[in-house]
C-alpha cells in the first residue's frame, strides 16, 4: 500500500514532462563521479539535479542521509516524463542505492531527490548525492566515450556491430578492433551523420588479424558511427570475438598541436587561455614568399609569460620571441616568408612544457604586404649570403638588386672585378633609393667594399653595382663583377 500511495504521489507531482520542468528552474547539473550535497526541509522538499546520459551506459546512483530524520526517496526521469527508476529506504536503511542503472537513450535525466510525501512530509536533513558511470554495455548501438572498451562478437548471423560517440572539431581519436578469438579478421570503418566513411582500417602493419585507425582527426563537431566489421563485411566468412576501444590520442583538441591547428587570417585577433594541460596553442597560415609577418601576444589575465613561435611546414623554428611586446608580451616584427606555403604561430610560455605561468591572452595577427611590393621590374632580389655575378658595360652601367633588412643588422657588400679593366663602385641606397653608403676601391684594386653597415631601419634596401666614371677623356671600364652580399652574426 505504501508503493501505490507512494506512485499516485509521484503522479500529482509529476502530471506532464512540462510540469516536471517548467517547475525546477534551478536544476543543477551532475558530473560523474562528483558528489552533491543538499538539505531537504518544508521550504525545500525535493531538488532537481540533471545528467547527461549515452545509450548503453551503466550507471550507479547513491543518496546517503546526512543528518536530522530525513527519509529520502530518489527518482530518475527522462525528458519526456518517464520514469526509470524509483526506491525509497524499504531496505531498512536511509541510504538509497541503484547499484547499475541502464541508460535506454542519448538524452538528458533528471534525478530528484525528496522526501517521503514530498511537500506533505515531515521530515528533514542534508544528503549527499553521488552518480557514478560504472561503464558500458557491449550491445551493439551503445554509446561510448574516450576511454571505453567493449568485447562483442562477429557471426554470421551479425557480421556488423555499431557504436556511436560525439566528438569535437579538433579531437584526435585512436580505435582499435583486436582480434580475441576464432578466425576473425576485423575490419573498422568510421562513418559521419552524413553517411560518409572518413576513415577505414583492414590490417594493422605488422598485424595480420587486428583493425586499427590512429590519430584520425575530427573535422566537425558531431555524432559518429563506429562500425566494427569484418574483412568483407556480410559476405565475409571470418568470425570471433574482438575487443574494441576508443580514446583520445595525445594533443587532441582543436588548437592543441599542429594536427588541429587553428586558421588565423591577416587582422585576425584570437582570444585564449595556456595552463599546465594546455601550455601551447597551434594556429596556421597561408603566405607567399617575402610576406612580412607582424605578429603580437599579449597577456589578458593571471601571470602568464607569452612566448611566440614561427614554424614552418616541417614544424621547424623561424623565429620566436619572448619579451619584445613590452613587460611579459610576446611580438614578432616583420618576420619575412622564405617560400610560398603553410606556417604556423605556436603562442606558449616561457619555458613551455616545463614553464609555470598561465592565464588568458590575446593574439594578433597583421602583415605588412610583401617585402618587394612596388620595386622596379629591372631590380633582382638579392637576400644575406648571396654570390651574384653581373656585367658593367656601356649598355648595362649599373645594376640593382633589392634585399630586406632589419633595423640593427650589420651588413658587408662588395663588388669585385671579373675580368675586363672594370673600376667597381657599390652603393647601399635606401627603399626610394637615396644613397646611404658608397665605396670605390676600399676591397683593394680597384674592388669596391662597404663593411659594417649597420641598417638604421627595418625595411626595404637596394645596392647598386656601378662603375667608376672615367675622366680626362679616358673611356668608361666595363667588364664583368662577383657581387656579395652578408649580414654579421653577433
Amino acid at each position: 500500500m505504501r508503493w501505490l500511495g507512494f506512485l499516485l504521489l509521484i503522479a500529482a507531482l509529476f502530471n506532464s514532462p512540462a510540469q516536471a520542468q517548467d517547475e525546477e528552474p534551478d536544476e543543477t547539473g551532475v558530473v560523474y563521479g562528483g558528489r552533491i550535497s543538499g538539505l531537504i526541509n518544508n521550504q525545500t522538499p525535493r531538488a532537481v539535479y540533471y545528467f547527461d546520459g549515452l545509450r548503453g551506459e551503466v550507471v550507479a546512483i547513491k543518496l546517503a542521509a546526512t543528518g536530522g530524520d530525513l527519509d529520502p526517496v530518489l527518482l530518475v526521469m527522462d525528458t519526456s516524463g518517464n520514469i526509470i527508476a524509483n526506491q525509497d529506504d524499504s531496505r531498512g536503511s536511509r541510504d538509497i542505492t541503484i547499484d547499475a542503472l541502464s541508460i535506454p537513450q542519448s538524452s538528458r535525466y533528471y534525478v530528484i531527490v525528496g522526501r517521503f510525501g514530498y511537500s506533505l512530509g515531515s521530515t528533514s536533513g542534508g544528503f549527499d548525492l553521488d552518480v557514478e558511470r560504472i561503464g558500458v554495455s557491449s550491445a551493439s548501438g551503445s554509446a561510448l566515450r574516450y576511454g571505453d572498451s567493449v568485447i562483442n562478437n562477429i557471426s554470421n548471423m551479425t557480421p556488423q556491430v555499431y557504436y556511436s560517440f560525439r566528438a569535437n572539431r579538433g579531437d584526435i581519436i585512436n580505435i582499435k578492433m583486436m582480434h580475441d578469438s576464432g578466425n576473425l579478421d576485423p575490419y573498422l570503418q568510421v562513418v559521419n551523420s552524413n553517411a560518409f566513411v572518413i576513415a577505414d582500417n583492414d590490417d594493422v602493419p605488422g598485424s595480420d588479424l587486428d583493425a586499427e585507425l590512429n590519430r584520425l582527426v575530427i573535422e566537425e563537431d558531431g555524432t559518429y558511427i563506429i562500425v566494427a566489421t569484418r574483412y568483407g563485411e556480410a559476405a565475409g566468412t571470418s568470425t570471433g570475438r574482438f575487443v574494441l576501444t576508443l580514446e583520445e590520442a595525445q594533443g587532441s583538441g582543436l588548437g592543441n598541436s599542429a594536427q588541429t591547428a587553428i586558421p588565423i587570417l591577416v587582422g585576425d585577433s584570437k582570444d585564449d587561455s595556456l595552463s599546465d594541460d594546455e601550455y601551447e596553442r597551434y594556429y596556421v597560415f597561408d603566405a607567399r614568399q617575402n610576406d612580412l609577418i607582424t605578429t603580437r601576444m599579449s597577456r589578458s589575465n593571471g601571470s602568464l609569460d607569452a612566448f611566440l613561435v614561427i614554424v614552418d611546414s616541417n614544424l621547424q623554428q623561424l623565429a620566436a620571441d619572448d619579451d619584445s611586446g613590452g613587460g611579459q608580451n610576446a611580438e614578432i616584427e616583420s618576420f619575412m616568408i622564405p617560400a610560398d606555403g603553410l606556417y604556423y604561430l605556436i603562442a606558449t610560455r616561457l619555458d613551455r612544457e616545463t614553464g609555470s605561468t598561465s592565464g588568458g591572452y590575446k593574439l594578433e595577427f597583421q602583415s605588412l604586404g610583401n617585402a618587394f611590393d612596388g620595386v622596379p621590374a629591372d631590380a633582382q632580389r638579392i637576400s644575406y649570403g648571396t654570390t651574384l655575378t653581373g656585367r658593367i658595360d656601356d649598355v648595362t652601367p649599373q645594376v640593382l638588386y633589392a634585399f630586406f633588412g632589419v633595423e640593427g643588422e650589420t651588413i658587408t657588400t662588395s663588388v669585385n672585378r671579373g675580368d675586363g679593366d672594370l673600376d667597381p663602385l657599390v652603393e647601399i641606397l635606401s627603399s626610394d633609393q637615396v644613397s646611404l653608403a658608397s665605396d670605390d676601391d676600399s676591397g683593394g684594386g680597384q674592388n669596391a667594399r662597404i663593411a659594417r653597415y649597420v641598417l638604421p631601419r627595418t625595411g626595404l634596401y637596394y645596392i647598386r653595382a656601378t662603375r667608376f666614371s672615367g675622366e680626362d677623356g679616358n673611356p668608361n671600364s666595363q667588364g664583368s663583377y662577383i657581387l656579395v652580399l652578408a649580414r654579421l652574426v653577433t
